[in-house]
């Protein structure tokens, strides 16, 4: 089912549409070393073998997986021999090319920096961020996207009519059928491929000889969307997961949160960013959001899936709907802040610990805030910061009380 020539690749018109940069230089044989970098079943290892079929060059394939630095050598040592002998470059495709060491992936650098080799590497990995920048800065890199809807539709109703398999097997395809292959799939064509072979092999043909691929027979043959991701696509589901919470969003981080579990991401990791955003954009506007989400983690290690998925929501919708503020966030920075510039350890005398003696004592005495009703005023902090503020809170939601409480009991000089 694999196309074999530009004219059928499917897909991907951004960069290989006729008159592209990258169409004209595969026509031409005159590719340079470039990433090709996507979600799986888009395309990237197809386009990689019709550059292998075109071009008049040399062409040897590794895979980072099984390979190392002596396979690559080895390719290497030949495709020079061919430049010098033959006049004919090689293309080298490295397949998962993420996964090479940052040693593997030097044993190449001269030969694409000499023209040796023409360097293509296939990744589901963001290349920026897996590979080393020797390497990236010496590629042209191509992005290819998931594919629409109609593209894997026009290559399933395709591969119907032109693979040679299901051509002799007589396949009809439902539209119902077909349909269901494009959204389960979700832009991998590949997924799509493999569920249109299974239903056509396991499904007994009619008494005209006619296999008939109905909707029933796509839903058996793939029930479940394809849901994975790769490593830079999760931390982005999971950023916009977080700011969603800030933004006090809850359809968009409920979207987010069952977008990450569907793709098998780990409930804990869910939690845990839960509860820090419950103190770090709700926190004193509402205390009771850390004690929701924290109540909700009990609740799931207690029940398990799919039930402790409940108290998960219940309080991703507690946070998202509850007033904000950073200040305890702002807190922390203010205070690291007064720590670095002042380095002052000094403890005023009538703080200190009365269990040993001290040296030098200045006769002060420590006022007992009960003995005064709760609250006193006291000097807590060294004498160089003494007039530092920390905590600064917000009028939001029920840190409104506590800005009041502070106001009143703060010295009016304070700032």
């Amino acid at each position: 089912m694999r196309p074999t020539s530009l004219d059928d690749f499917v897909g991907q018109t951004h960069i290989v549409s006729a008159g592209s940069l990258l169409y004209r230089a595969i026509s031409a044989d005159k590719l340079g070393s470039c990433i090709f970098y996507g979600p799986p079943g888009v395309g990237k290892t197809t386009l990689a073998h019709i550059i292998a079929s075109t071009t008049s060059s040399e062409f040897a394939r590794l895979n980072a997986v099984s390979s190392g630095v002596a396979d690559a050598k080895k390719v290497i040592e030949t495709a020079k021999n061919n430049l010098e002998m033959y006049g004919k470059r090689t293309y080298l495709l490295l397949d998962e090319c993420h996964r090479w060491s940052k040693a593997q992936s030097d044993c190449v650098l001269a030969a694409i920096e000499d023209g040796s080799i023409v360097f293509i590497g296939s990744t589901t990995e963001n290349p920026y961020v897996s590979m080393t920048k020797a390497i990236v800065s010496r590629c042209r890199v191509f992005e290819f996207l998931p594919l629409r809807d109609d593209e894997i539709a026009g290559a399933l109703r395709r591969a119907v009519r032109t693979d040679k398999t299901l051509a002799n097997m007589n396949v009809a395809l439902d539209d119902d059928a077909c349909r269901h292959f494009v959204w389960a799939s979700a832009g991998d064509l590949r997924t799509a491929y493999n569920a249109l072979e299974l239903a056509a092999v396991t499904t007994p043909p009619a008494s005209d000889g006619t296999i008939r691929i109905t909707k029933e027979v796509a839903e058996q043959s793939i029930q479940k969307k394809a849901m994975s991701i790769d490593d830079s696509l999760y931390y982005d589901m999971l950023s916009a997961f977080c700011k969603s919470l800030r933004g006090s969003d809850a359809d968009a981080a409920m979207y987010w949160s069952t977008r990450l579990l569907e793709a098998g991401c780990d409930p804990m990791l869910i939690f845990r960013r839960l509860m820090a955003h419950a103190s770090e954009d709700v926190g004193m506007a509402d205390s009771r959001a850390l004690i929701v989400a924290a109540s909700a983690l009990h609740a799931y290690q207690n029940m398990g899936a799919p039930e402790g998925l409940i108290p998960l929501s219940h309080a991703i919708i507690y946070v998202c709907c509850a007033p904000k503020s950073n200040s305890v966030v702002r807190a922390i920075d203010a205070a690291k802040d007064v720590v670095r510039r002042s380095k002052d350890d000094n403890v005023p005398h009538y703080l200190r610990d009365r269990s040993y003696p001290h040296p030098i004592d200045d006769g002060s005495q420590y006022k007992y805030a009960h003995d005064y009703g709760g609250w006193v005023e006291q000097q807590y902090l060294p004498d160089s910061v003494r007039d530092a503020v920390i905590y600064d809170p917000s009028d939001h939601g029920e840190e409104a009380h506590a800005r009041d409480w502070v106001n009143a009991h703060r010295k009016k000089g304070d700032v």
